[in-house]
């Protein structure tokens, strides 16, 4: 469920939260409230952590490679000094950074700003991930996100680790990681179980045979 309060301007700030799994379209909401609050005439700051650089140093991009320009930060604290005449403060990927984060989010909220959050709630384990359980419980709105299991095709929050390494933080993609489901999350690490993603077609009258053959294609492109 969307959890977004009113873009009416406000003598007081909050923390909202987006969290969920990889692939669950949460830096694709954060783009969508900072683009809002934009149009609605307020001054937005976006920053990430530098560890995340998978796309661009000078942009957050989604999955869907939907962008928006921000900052790279080494630490919590620059957010404080990067933000300061902004009406709203979006942080991507908050996981990656410390416990900091949450006094520093705390400290925007309280100086009247509006502060988005988007990240991991759990880690490759499922275990709660760095400074997410405590944005979490310090948020006025939460939003949690969902994928779509690439084993079952249900409802997916977990993030399965599909390459061999056991280190908390690895920043992947479709290469690293799958959304799983409850009942087939496998930690810490399992093979990959999902099919190949064929392109969107209407289902319409002689759309069969085209279907077949993008699906023949895309095996014979994988078994390449």
């Amino acid at each position: 469920m969307i959890n977004e309060p009113s873009l009416a301007p406000r003598e007081f700030g909050w923390i909202e939260v987006v969290c969920g799994g990889m692939f669950s379209g949460k830096t694709e909401e954060l783009i969508r409230r900072a683009k809002r609050a934009h149009i609605a005439g307020q001054k937005v700051v976006v920053v990430k952590p530098a560890l995340d650089k998978r796309y661009s140093e000078d942009e957050v991009v989604s999955h869907n490679e939907t962008a928006l320009p921000s900052i790279l930060v080494d630490t919590a604290d620059q957010i404080v000094l990067l933000t300061g005449d902004a009406r709203v403060v979006c942080i991507d990927e908050a996981q990656f950074f410390d416990d900091r984060v949450v006094d520093v989010a705390n400290s925007l909220a309280n100086d009247g700003k509006r502060v988005i959050v988007a990240g991991l709630d759990m880690d490759f384990t499922g275990k709660p991930f760095g400074p997410m359980p405590y944005l979490l419980a310090i948020a006025e709105y939460v939003t949690k996100l969902h994928a779509i299991c690439a084993e079952s095709g249900t409802m997916a929050h977990y993030s399965q680790r599909v390459v061999e390494d056991e280190d908390q933080v690895l920043v992947g993609e479709y290469d690293a990681y799958e959304p799983r489901a409850r009942h087939c999350f496998r930690p810490p690490v399992d093979k990959r179980r999902g099919r190949p993603i064929t392109p969107f077609m209407n289902n319409i009258s002689g759309s069969a045979s085209t279907e077949k053959e993008t699906q023949q294609k895309t095996e014979e492109t994988n078994a390449e």
